[in-house]
């Protein structure tokens, strides 16, 4: 068995057993695997222990990889990463899901410039949890408004949020902004937004984040290692 494999199999039963242990059901907790500078080969290596859904964060590392497996319907790309103006055509045309939607500029393009062959593209709002300057993401307080212009473009199908907290070891302080964007995202649904994906939670930090509700979990190091340092 490969080393992905074996890697692939530890973090299903990590996750089976958290969600267990907060009284979940593992079944409503799915793995991104985040592929972010890995080789096309782990992607297939992934894929033949049935991992689908994959994430990347520049496209002139993930448009190779898309069109190799683009006959392979079962796959699904989420792009993670930072949106600029002058990249959304290309990632309207070639991902399944944007994660990192935190402006009503880029959703304008992307609706306008994804193929009406195509669904609708999937989308999560990334939300600033901690208020850090330097990341991306809106505020709590600009959720609602920001939601509800979203569900007014219909090439876009808005499936719920994504957070990058503040980095902690401490596991009570990784769950205090989690619990803070459950209970966003829960206020949402309470408004109507058919909302399915919460996704929270990395390779260090997912188990704060299953505790806290997460429905989608973005590993990477856990899958394929530490990356090579360019």
């Amino acid at each position: 068995m490969s080393t992905i494999a074996t890697a692939l199999t530890a973090i299903h039963q990590k996750i089976k057993e958290t969600a267990q242990q907060f009284d979940r059901s593992p079944d409503n907790v799915h793995l991104l695997a985040v592929s972010k500078t890995r080789p096309l080969i782990d992607v297939i290596t992934a894929i033949e222990q049935g991992q689908f859904h994959f994430g990347e964060n520049q496209l002139q590392d993930a448009l190779p990889k898309i069109e190799a497996l683009a006959q392979d319907k079962r796959v699904q790309w989420h792009f993670i990463g930072t949106l600029q103006t002058n990249k959304t055509r290309l990632i309207a045309e070639h991902f399944d899901w944007v994660q990192s939607l935190a402006s009503l500029k880029h959703a304008q393009r992307l609706n306008d410039q994804r193929p009406t062959t195509l669904p609708p593209l999937n989308v999560c709002i990334q939300v600033n949890i901690s208020n850090e300057p330097q990341k991306t993401g809106i505020h709590l307080t600009e959720l609602a408004d920001f939601a509800h212009s979203l569900v007014k473009l219909p090439r876009l199908r808005l499936r719920g949020l994504m957070t990058l907290p503040a980095y902690s070891e401490d596991f009570m302080q990784q769950r205090r902004p989690f619990h803070a964007l459950h209970t966003a995202y829960h206020q949402l649904q309470e408004q109507g937004f058919n909302l399915d994906t919460l996704s929270m939670g990395m390779t260090d930090d997912m188990v704060a984040a299953i505790a806290e509700g997460s429905t989608l979990v973005r590993i990477g190091t856990g899958i394929f290692g530490s990356r090579s340092k360019k």
